[in-house]
């Protein structure tokens, strides 16, 4: 195996979970085991495991509480297991942001078969989610400096650039009309053409646009106005 992925087993009943243990680790994974609902939230911060195999029944916070701590600072699959079979269960741990559920008594190759395919998609996504970064690398508005980055390169931004990119970019996905924009960004004394909004925007997807004839920053609606891609 190239990687020895790292593998959080959240489960009271120690001889289950040495079983898991025992069994993953002559898989090639990393394996680390707690016992307790709050030791788990620390544990899986501190690790930042590749997956994680969660009982639902656990001193302390249960595992669903556990499910909604961990899923506030990871993405990481987690696959819940319980001797509960009931559909609400079920939904609550998916709902939570669980990625699957193993009702106990479990088979053992059922579940590492589970785990491979977990593991398999979360690589699949990270692997999409570096492709997009690479073709479209996020946009880092500093206000306190109106400096604006694309990834390592500084963009040089004119005020008036600045400042329609910064109201854009605070309020994604909200489209503006050309005279919105006018208002908010020149200014109510302003009274110029608006079709300064569209040169502006133009100039503004030149500096800051891959490809200004294809945007994925700051894209139009026709009839409605621009808006800030989310």
């Amino acid at each position: 195996m190239a990687k020895a992925y790292k593998i959080l087993i959240v489960e009271d009943e120690k001889p289950i979970a040495d079983i898991l243990e025992y069994n993953l680790a002559k898989e090639g994974y990393d394996v680390t085991s707690v016992y307790l609902g709050d030791e788990a939230v620390e544990v899986a911060r501190a690790l930042n495991p590749d997956l994680i195999l969660l009982d639902i029944m656990l001193p302390g916070i249960d595992g669903f509480n556990v499910c909604r701590q961990v899923r506030q600072f990871t993405n990481c699959p987690i696959i819940m297991l319980t001797a509960k079979d009931a559909e609400i269960d079920k939904v609550l741990g998916l709902e939570l942001g669980a990625d699957d559920y193993v009702t106990k008594p479990f088979s053992t190759r059922e579940l590492l078969a589970r785990i491979k395919a977990q593991l398999r998609r979360s690589r699949q996504i990270e692997k999409e989610q570096s492709q997009q970064t690479r073709e479209n690398p996020p946009l880092e508005i500093d206000r306190d400096f109106f400096t604006v980055k694309r990834g390592d390169q500084v963009i040089n931004l004119t005020h008036r650039e600045f400042e329609l990119l910064d109201f854009l970019a605070s309020n994604p996905g909200k489209i503006f009309t050309r005279e919105d924009l006018l208002k908010k960004v020149w200014g109510y004394d302003y009274f110029g053409d608006v079709r300064t909004v569209d040169v502006t925007i133009r100039r503004l997807r030149v500096k800051i646009e891959e490809d200004p004839g294809n945007p994925k920053y700051i894209l139009s609606r026709r009839g409605l106005g621009y808006y800030f891609k989310r």
